[in-house]
């Protein structure tokens, strides 16, 4: 007969799916390293530049370095998560890159007005970025419910 002691939906749970996938941990990798050379990319750019810069410019590396700091963050969190994700690296990165998307739009938007080029370029390129972004939010946000609902259904339990 079966030698395995009964395990529990939890447990049946926790010995298929590993911790961290492979591809989840190169996704974490690749972030936490793309967002750590981007931060001190831009920070080095902005500190050796040799005068001093308009507001709006200071304004922008400084979005830029926070928003390639919230990457590595990211990627630092995904790589030493020790439990199932189940989903929510995909719904931090979709927020992340929505919030990337709003931020970067805002300023080409900016940076068009004040330069006088006119925007017609700027407004529809940000609202694309935009909407594909809350796109991959909503879809993150899916699937997560999905996982969790499976979750909740196989283990009887009603945890978040």
């Amino acid at each position: 007969m079966n030698d395995e002691p009964n395990l529990s939906a939890e447990e049946m749970i926790e010995r298929l799916a590993p911790m961290l996938s492979p591809r989840q941990r190169l996704r974490g990798i690749v972030a936490l390293v793309s967002g750590s050379a981007g931060t001190i990319c831009l920070a080095s750019l902005w500190v050796t530049e040799p005068t001093a810069l308009p507001g709006h410019t200071r304004f922008a590396f400084a979005a830029f370095i926070l928003l390639c700091l919230a990457w590595a963050g990211y990627g630092g969190w995904v790589v030493a998560r020790q439990t199932p994700l189940f989903a929510l690296d995909r719904v931090i990165a979709a927020w992340i890159t929505l919030t990337a998307s709003i931020t970067t739009s805002a300023i080409i938007i900016a940076v068009a007005a004040d330069r006088g080029s006119g925007l017609i370029p700027a407004l529809p390129a940000g609202a694309v970025l935009i909407a594909a972004s809350a796109a991959l939010v909503l879809r993150a946000h899916i699937r997560r419910a999905m996982l969790l609902r499976r979750k909740r259904e196989l283990t009887g339990r009603d945890t978040p």
